[in-house]
């Protein structure tokens, strides 16, 4: 775990800052301090969190918001399979040790349990840190496109799916799901041109 703990360090900047932006963006959504805190605590998914606030505070449905955000974190089935085997004890022990499966923490530990926590322990204390004190400090920012931070996770998407873009069924994937959320934006209600842009996936099915 402290080889976990050590691996983390040069992630904090960026979870505690991303943690800070969902913090204030979850204020400008009229979600309260505290529960922007808990829910950063228990579901520690930064994605959905934003995806589940963002529908919510641009009026959508609490359906359509746990959908998105079902989504967004499907990539979770394989990754838990994958690292299954590493839990030992009761099914609370492995259930909150899991918790802590998340990107950074899977793609570091290589299969070495001990490091997996130590990176997620300290990637969550970066995340609901982070939280706290965006929205704590919400209130004070006031309009987050003031500095900018409306944009942090438009910005961490584009950058996640350039790194998926390399060969021609992924970008075909990527601009038939672009435009089907595109098309339906003036026409549907927040969070459904979201569910809907998933049906891009046919393209590789169709390859197949």
């Amino acid at each position: 775990m402290r080889k976990g703990a050590r691996l983390a360090l040069p992630l904090l900047p960026a979870v505690g800052a991303l943690g800070a932006s969902f913090g204030v963006l979850a204020r400008t959504a009229h979600i309260g301090a505290l529960a922007a805190v808990v829910m950063s605590a228990t579901t520690f998914a930064g994605s959905s969190q934003v995806a589940a606030v963002s529908v919510l505070g641009a009026g959508g449905g609490a359906v359509a918001a746990i959908v998105a955000a079902l989504l967004l974190n499907a990539r979770y089935a394989p990754i838990g399979i994958s690292v299954a085997q590493s839990f030992r004890g009761s099914i609370a022990k492995r259930f909150v040790q899991s918790q802590l499966v998340v990107d950074e923490s899977w793609a570091l530990a290589r299969g070495d349990l001990g490091v997996l926590l130590g990176v997620g322990t300290v990637l969550w204390f970066a995340w609901v840190g982070g939280t706290a004190a965006g929205a704590v400090a919400g209130q004070a920012i006031g309009d987050p496109s003031t500095f900018g931070l409306d944009g942090a996770f438009a910005a961490l998407f584009t950058a996640l799916l350039a790194t998926q873009l390399g060969s021609r069924p992924r970008i075909a994937v990527a601009v038939a799901g672009a435009a089907i959320a595109a098309a339906l934006i003036p026409f549907t209600a927040p969070g459904i041109p979201i569910i809907a842009a998933t049906a891009a996936v046919l393209v590789g099915v169709r390859r197949r």
